[in-house]
């Protein structure tokens, strides 16, 4: 860090307070021309040769590590029901509870918000946004809308290898949802759709049907489970039904099993 005039180690207290400040020597207009005609790095206002190459901001990337994970646990905890819809949560306490500071959980609170999961409640903290049946049943049938069409189309022009390479997709979320755990099955059955999507080739509407996703699994006011054990294993089994269907193109069966399973999707 640069001492100086601005005092050490960045305090903005001069080291010499008496001293005069220090003008340093203004360059003639000949030398500014000719540095301004040459590809240094100083001439394209990178640095200079008496400034030092700015670091890596490595704590700014740690940082944001810590507040992915923090996310990702958050979101964990609202699809558990850990998170009660209509609850206000503060970032310290949230902090306290994960170990660490409260910025990284207000940071993430904050993706959160744009993802319409909280709602900031100045002065307090976060308030967990309360759904009920009838916007699960609308991002039921978005979802449909979005996803269906893009099924059958795939239906008709993936070859049967292609599907084979999501088998273990659809494998892992029948173990997932055997486990009972709503947030690894939650996890699995993304990714198995988001595979689904991906093959289409594009990249917006995998992110948007996933956004989609993510927030039909938040849960309802009255209850923070809404299916139980029996009802995710139901759920997985048609991944791998309509795996088959895709690998066979029987589009009657693969627009049917589709519908139903965002009908009925936990």
């Amino acid at each position: 860090m640069k001492q100086g005039a601005h005092g050490s180690a960045g305090t903005g207290i001069p080291d010499h307070p008496t001293a005069p400040p220090r003008v340093p020597a203004q360059p003639r207009a000949a030398d500014v021309a000719r540095e301004r005609d040459t590809s240094t790095p100083s001439a394209r206002g990178e640095h200079t040769h008496s400034e030092r190459p700015i670091p890596q901001p490595r704590v700014v990337v740690q940082r944001s590590s810590v507040r992915g994970q923090i996310v990702d646990a958050l979101r964990t905890a609202l699809v558990t029901g850990e998170l009660r819809p209509g609850e206000v949560y503060s970032a310290p306490a949230l902090g306290d509870r994960f170990g660490v500071s409260a910025t990284p959980v207000r940071e993430a609170m904050q993706q959160l918000a744009l993802e319409g999961a909280v709602e900031v409640v100045p002065n307090r903290g976060f308030r967990v946004v309360e759904r009920g049946t009838r916007e699960l049943a609308e991002l039921a049938e978005i979802r449909a809308l979005l996803e269906v069409p893009v099924m059958l189309r795939l239906a008709r022009t993936v070859p049967a290898a292609r599907w084979a390479d999501l088998r273990p997709l659809a494998e892992e979320s029948v173990r997932a949802a055997a486990s009972g755990c709503r947030a690894t099955y939650a996890e699995s059955d993304r990714a198995f759709h988001s595979a689904v999507l991906s093959l289409s080739g594009n990249e917006q509407l995998v992110q948007i049907a996933e956004d989609l996703h993510r927030r039909s699994q938040w849960p309802l006011v009255g209850g923070p489970v809404r299916h139980g054990r029996a009802d995710l294993v139901a759920d997985a089994a048609e991944h791998t039904a309509l795996l088959d269907a895709l690998v066979a193109r029987d589009l009657d069966v693969v627009r049917a099993l589709a519908g139903e399973h965002f009908t009925g999707a936990p």
